[in-house]
Formats: structure tokens, C-alpha cells, sequence
């Protein structure tokens, strides 16, 4: 998938960037609105990220000079601005979907999933709240985790680190993807944290080394 990235903010920039990029996406930055609308209009995309607080051509600007020269392409605006106002003009221009500051990255991987499915034409499935792989069920309504029908005792990260893993089974994620979703924005891309909740998880989920495989210098895949 290839993503245009319009955002002023070099650190948000970058966590973005390189969680995509984590992906298997290409990612273009502009820096400010002009340059974005350059790319946009001269480029294919498929979805853009666009920030609302830009130097120059403000994110209203540019969502409605693309909408204006009939751009179709999928608009997903970024911003800390979160009044209800704000999000329903971005609407009204012409974005897609809106998501506020902070937030999560695995939702921002969901949401532009979700507008490519859509801008292609394919249907989203249906979520009852129970995700199972195996013998493991996790009930994300209740956070009740079982393995075999007993339950598991788990912390918060250990929880969404086995969520991540069970929600993508199959799908390779890389360190740098784990360390985004599960621990955010300012987490030390050097640290070794992942490594060590995926021992944790391995040991308490059981067959270690064989429900989560280490993919060497890749990441960890869920099978």
C-alpha cells in the first residue's frame, strides 16, 4: 500500500513512518500543506494522512483543493484538535475518517485498512468480541483469557501483546510494529521489552516456541 503522510510534527512523523514502513508500506512525508498537495496531485495513493495544524496550507486547505480537483483518494485526518465541531467539518470537506491525538497505532493500521477495504470494494468481517486461535479464546469484552478453557493470569501489556499477536495470526509484526501498539509513541526503540513479554507470554500460553515463532532479525509470527 503506498500512504501519503502530510504532517509537520517531525516525531510523529517519524513513529508513523517507520511503523508503516514496519508494515511493508511505502510511506511519502511532506513536511507542510503545499508540499503534500504537490505529492497528492502528482502521485497515486492510497490512502493520505493528513494533519489539520500545518505551517502554511492549513489541513482544511489542502483536504478541499484535493476534493475540489475530484481527488477520490481516502483522506484520514490527524489531529489534536478533538472537539466535536472540528471533526464533523473534516467530514463535511471531504475526509474520510478522523483520529485524534494521541493515539494508538494499531488503530491507525485498522482505520487504514478499514478506508482501503472500502475504496476497493471489500467488506469488513464481523467482530462478537471473541477472537480464538487454537485453544486460546480472548474475550475482549470481559479481558478474560483462556488456554484449554482454564484462565490465564495476565498484566495489561501481557494482554494486549497476546491480543496483537491473536488478532493477526499468521501476519508477521515486527518489533518496532509491537513496540508501537503495545507500549506507544515514546517508547525506546532500542529496548528490549518485546523480547521479554514475548518470553512471558510464550511461558504462560504454553508450547513455547511453537505458538509464537521468532522470525530472526524480522520479528515474531503467531501460528
Amino acid at each position: 500500500m503506498n500512504i501519503l503522510l502530510i504532517e509537520d510534527e517531525e516525531r510523529v512523523a517519524n513513529f508513523v513512518r517507520r511503523g508503516l514502513s514496519a508494515e511493508g508500506w511505502t510511506v511519502d512525508h511532506a513536511p507542510d500543506g503545499e508540499t503534500g498537495l504537490d505529492y497528492a496531485l502528482n502521485n497515486l495513493y492510497d490512502v493520505i494522512l493528513l494533519d489539520l495544524m500545518l505551517p502554511g496550507v492549513q489541513g482544511q486547505d489542502v483536504c478541499r483543493k484535493l476534493r475540489a480537483r475530484k481527488t477520490t483518494t481516502p483522506i484520514l485526518m490527524l489531529t489534536a484538535l478533538d472537539a466535536n465541531e472540528e471533526k464533523v467539518e473534516g467530514l463535511r470537506i471531504g475526509a474520510d475518517d478522523y483520529l485524534t491525538k494521541p493515539f494508538d497505532f494499531d488503530e491507525l493500521v485498522a482505520r487504514i485498512e478499514a478506508l482501503h477495504r472500502r475504496a476497493t470494494g471489500y467488506g469488513a468481517g464481523t467482530d462478537d468480541g471473541l477472537v480464538t486461535v487454537g485453544d486460546i479464546a480472548f474475550d475482549r469484552h470481559s479481558l478474560l483469557v483462556t488456554v484449554e478453557g482454564d484462565e490465564l493470569e495476565l498484566s495489561k501489556k501481557e494482554r494486549d501483546l497476546l491480543l496483537l499477536f491473536m488478532t493477526n495470526k499468521g501476519r508477521v509484526l515486527s518489533r518496532e510494529r509491537i513496540l508501537n501498539t503495545v507500549w506507544g509513541l515514546n517508547a525506546d526503540p532500542l529496548t528490549n521489552v518485546v523480547d521479554v513479554y514475548v518470553g512471558r507470554i510464550r511461558r504462560k500460553i504454553g508450547a513455547e516456541g511453537k505458538r509464537i515463532v521468532t522470525l530472526r532479525n524480522v520479528g515474531y509470527r503467531m501460528c
